[in-house]
Formats: C-alpha cells, sequence, structure tokens
C-alpha cells in the first residue's frame, strides 16, 4: 500500500508550524517557488511553479493517516499534484507517493499593494530553511524564487502570518540582507490588510 507524502517548499519546511511526521529534506527536480497572488488570499505566497532548469530544496512528510483532507485544508488555495517522479530524498520506497500544492494557471496573478508578501510570513520561510539547510541552503532558496519585485509588509511588530515565529537576531539579520542583496526594501503599511489564513 502507497503511503501519502507531500513537497513542502515554503513555511511547511519550518517544522515549528505543523505537527507532520516522517519529515525529511528532499529537493524537487523541474519546478520553482513563485510569489503571487489569488483571489483566494488577501496576500501574497509562495507557490511552485513549473521550470525545467530549476531544482528546489524542501521538505517531505508522511500525511497523517494518508488522509488529505486536512492538509488539503490548510493548503486551500492550491491544487495538488503528483511528483514523486520529482522528488529526490533519503526515505526509499517508504515515500513512493508525494504530492505538490501549487496554484492552478490561470487562477494566480502579479501580487500589488493590495495584496503584499507578509514579511511575517517571510521569516517563518527563511527560518525553516536556515534550520534544514544553512545558510547555503536559504541563500539558494532566495535563488529559485521568483517575484522578488512585489510589495513586501513589514509586519514584524504586529505580525498578520498566524503561524509567525519568533527568529533570532541571526535569522532576523540573514533576511534583511538577503532583501538588501535583492534590492527588496519592506513596506511599512498596507491599508485594508487583516489577519492573514
Amino acid at each position: 500500500m502507497q503511503r501519502a507524502f507531500f513537497f513542502g517548499y515554503g513555511s511547511l519546511v519550518n517544522r515549528a508550524t505543523h505537527g507532520f511526521g516522517e519529515a525529511s529534506p528532499a529537493r524537487a527536480r523541474g519546478w520553482r517557488r513563485a510569489w503571487r497572488s489569488t483571489a483566494l488570499r488577501p496576500v501574497s505566497f509562495l507557490t511552485a511553479i513549473p521550470d525545467a532548469a530549476c531544482e528546489i530544496d524542501g521538505l517531505i512528510a508522511h500525511v497523517p493517516n494518508d488522509d488529505w483532507a486536512a492538509l488539503d485544508a490548510r493548503e486551500h488555495a492550491y491544487a495538488r499534484v503528483g511528483v514523486a517522479h520529482q522528488i529526490s530524498h533519503s526515505l526509499g520506497n517508504t515515500a513512493s507517493s508525494i504530492a505538490i500544492y501549487a496554484i492552478k494557471e490561470g487562477d494566480h496573478f502579479d501580487p500589488s499593494l493590495e495584496n503584499p508578501i507578509l514579511l511575517s510570513y517571510l521569516d517563518v520561510v527563511i527560518q525553516g530553511y536556515l534550520r534544514e539547510f544553512g545558510e547555503a541552503g536559504a541563500a539558494r532558496f532566495f535563488a529559485t524564487t521568483s517575484g522578488w519585485n512585489a510589495p513586501l509588509l513589514n509586519d514584524r511588530a504586529a505580525p498578520l502570518y498566524p503561524r509567525a515565529q519568533k527568529l533570532s537576531g541571526k535569522e532576523l539579520a540573514f533576511v534583511d540582507k538577503s532583501l538588501a542583496r535583492l534590492g527588496v526594501s519592506p513596506i511599512v503599511s498596507a491599508g485594508g490588510l487583516s489577519r492573514a489564513p
């Protein structure tokens, strides 16, 4: 019997945001991350988009009881895509059925001031990559993610992201320096935004 696993490439890489078991570092071939928006959420977030020339790091984790319902609810803005043939990992045949969540083509659009990236969300993602892959892996995250021209809302003082985490000074400095290298300057306010799902 096949056991269900998913490949996480954003906040799910941060183990503090979930309780999924049997999580293990992995790599997806043929995918790139991108900052995108949808009508289903008030802020921009990461999706995976096909890119034959790219590979992204992430975690695979077992779906509890092989039941996708709870994870599908958490990732409700995405479609679930089977990708077992594109994932490299160390779990052997234990993880023979693997899916990635990606927004359907045509259902996403460029971020804007009305739906910016939340810095509290990016912080959580980078904390996960630093813990799992070190600074080199976190740097690869920035290099294999598109859409850094999107508005970035600095909500650190009052996080809008519901699974926000406390970062160390070193982690915060890494995020800030990485953004500065990309020429990204967070904005300090955005009208009409409330707590993100």
